[in-house]
């Protein structure tokens, strides 16, 4: 099924993972201060473009580090406040951004692939609708994310890192957000 037929309008949202999706996901490790931050290749470029295209594009992340006391959330908030800083200079939006900082195996509906951060989106935009959604992420819990509330799932990944997931665990494939964005603009703009 091609991305044409998914008839995607203004009122449509894009939830998009953090880590390994915006930035590089530090391996055994998490971004703790601005310093360890890195967009990856195409972000900046991409998310402009996709801003024209959804009405909403929404952050939904994991963040166990602080649960974990490696660092505060009071950290995590600079980290965002910074990024969303530096996406603005290069023309492009985040109008909402949401963590966990739950533990995995905690048990809390806010830590994906739980629902509980879409459903705070909701309350914050109830404007949004979840089958009028996309959620791009790099990971088999971003993919459970969005089936369990019925989005567009979009693996963000390169093909090396594929193999672990189910074919059927996703919708669609890019190998970074930059290509889901040309993809999309060769549809909808």
């Amino acid at each position: 099924m091609s991305l044409k037929n998914l008839n995607i309008d203004s009122c449509w949202t894009l939830f998009l993972d953090r880590d390994g999706t915006i930035n590089r996901r530090r391996v055994d490790d998490y971004v703790k201060c601005w310093e360890e931050f890195e967009f990856l290749p195409g972000v900046l470029e991409a998310l402009p473009v996709l801003n024209r295209i959804f009405s909403r594009l929404i952050i939904v992340t994991n963040q166990q580090g602080i649960g974990k006391g490696i660092m505060t959330a009071g950290t995590l908030e600079e980290i965002h406040r910074r990024m969303v800083e530096v996406i603005r200079e290069y023309g492009g939006e985040i109008h909402g951004i949401y963590f966990c900082d739950a533990l995995a195996g905690d048990g809390r509906p806010c830590r994906k692939p739980d629902t509980g951060m879409a459903y705070q989106a909701l309350k914050d935009f109830p404007r949004i609708g979840f089958s009028r959604s996309v959620m791009a992420g790099d990971s088999a819990t971003d993919m459970e994310f969005g089936r369990r509330l019925g989005m567009v799932r979009v693996l963000i990944a390169e093909e090396s890192l594929t193999g672990s997931l189910n074919k059927d665990s996703f919708d669609y494939h890019y190998p970074d957000l930059l290509s889901f964005s040309k993809e999309m603009k060769k549809h909808y703009l």
